[in-house]
């Protein structure tokens, strides 16, 4: 990864005894690419093993993911059984709040993600983001697939 010598050959008057060199001034990236395709691959393989473990079938928008934080995120997932599961917990309807604001006490930010499979009624889903907000939550973000439609002219 050093600089290199280029010996000059040719030219008018060899001396004898020293014989200048010119520094090669070219950087191999080589290295380089073989550690980024690594890096590159390890990621792509550990990506799908960082979301979260329950099933559900989430509907689709055109909505940007929202940025990272630094704590691990809190998520709520309704399925389509009905069940509610804080993170991979089950928690009964009537536990939630207590359960929530016990976690809200301990967390730095509110920001909780709501996962609601696409069967799931309307009404059973604000019933829930209305408990997140009555538990101290009031960053929820909805968590959805990408790739769904989008109501522009240009995505179709």
């Amino acid at each position: 990864m050093g600089a290199g010598v280029i010996q000059r050959k040719g030219g008018k008057g060899r001396r004898r005894g020293r014989h200048r060199s010119a520094a090669m001034s070219e950087i191999n990236v080589t290295p380089f690419v073989d550690v980024m395709l690594v890096l590159l691959i390890i990621f792509m393989v550990a990506a799908p093993l960082l979301t979260v473990g329950v099933p559900v079938e989430l509907p689709k928008t055109a909505a940007e993911s929202l940025p990272t934080e630094q704590e691990e995120p809190l998520s709520v997932t309704l399925t389509a059984d009905g069940l509610i599961l804080v993170q991979d917990t089950e928690t009964p309807p009537d536990d939630l709040i207590g359960k929530l604001r016990a976690i809200a006490a301990e967390r730095e930010n509110d920001k909780i993600f709501l996962r609601a499979d696409g069967a799931i009624p309307y009404d059973r889903v604000m019933q829930v983001m209305g408990a997140l907000n009555a538990a101290g939550f009031h960053n929820i973000g909805l968590v959805t697939d990408s790739g769904g439609p989008s109501f522009d002219r240009q995505g179709g």
